[in-house]
């Protein structure tokens, strides 16, 4: 996992594809996750919970590894170094003969 903090990542730069669309589920562009990591969320978790990006009805499918590139190259480290951000199945509920029947 990288997420050292006391590493200086510079300030950040605005770049001519920073409105295009990464998560779209959630509408988050490749700027808004650019400067969401200069502003010191270098986690997958991180981006996960302040920008919402991953959390739209695919759950990530689509963009969680652009989202990853973005992270990593914002850090100038390689993908492989960054962990992905916990997946969790929607939570429903569930009536119990649903449950019981799946085990027999």
């Amino acid at each position: 996992m990288m997420n050292d903090r006391s590493r200086d990542i510079g300030e950040f730069v605005p770049m001519p594809d920073d409105d295009m669309i990464i998560c779209r589920c959630e509408e988050i562009t490749k700027g808004e996750i650019r400067k969401a990591v200069h502003a010191g969320m270098f986690t997958m978790q991180e981006i996960r919970r302040y920008l919402r990006a991953g959390m739209g009805l695919c759950q990530g499918q689509t963009c969680s590894k652009l989202v990853k590139g973005i992270v990593a190259a914002e850090q100038k480290v390689s993908p492989a170094l960054i962990n992905p951000a916990t997946s969790r199945g929607p939570i429903r509920p569930t009536e119990m003969k649903t449950l019981a029947s799946e085990v027999l």
